[in-house]
């Protein structure tokens, strides 16, 4: 069993529990009329029912005979990234009710596309404005979820 493997797998448990836990700090609804809160609330409980799978994986899998402990290593990069990934999820769910839905998947984006070493700043704002635009559309105008308006009132 790699540690490393077990670390990452542990944090994204808790990040799970996390955002579940901050998930309920809204209102749910119901399936036919979610709220704020639901759609937190179930990422919340796919991802600690991976991050269990994965672990679980990581105790039975048989290592490979080419299979070296170098290559086993995360770079820095590669954990630099998850902790940026991490750290943008977290704020964006903490900041959900503040700054309200579209303004946070915009923001959230931003931060993401920014982890993932995308550099070109008119790439990056067309893509997080089309991302926000699209699941404001997609969420609150067609499908009629009543998501937090926050700072914009949009």
């Amino acid at each position: 069993m790699n540690r490393d493997e077990v670390i990452g797998g542990a944090i994204i448990f808790l990040f799970g529990g996390v955002t579940l836990i901050l998930s309920l700090g809204m209102p749910l609804g119901t399936f036919r009329m979610a709220g704020p809160g639901l759609f937190p609330l179930c990422l919340g409980i796919i991802l600690m029912i991976l991050a269990t799978i994965f672990l679980i994986n990581t105790k039975y899998r048989k290592k490979s005979t080419t299979e070296k402990p170098e290559d086993m290593v995360p770079t820095p990069r590669s954990t630099r990234q998850m902790l940026l990934f991490l750290g943008a999820t977290t704020i964006a769910v903490a900041c959900f009710n503040t700054l309200g839905f579209p303004l946070t998947s915009f923001l959230l984006m931003v931060l993401l596309l920014r982890s993932l070493g995308i550099k070109r700043w008119p790439f990056l704002m067309i893509m997080s404005l089309a991302t926000a635009v699209g699941s404001y559309i997609l969420f609150v105008q067609i499908l009629k979820i009543p998501l937090p308006k926050g700072l914009l009132g949009i």
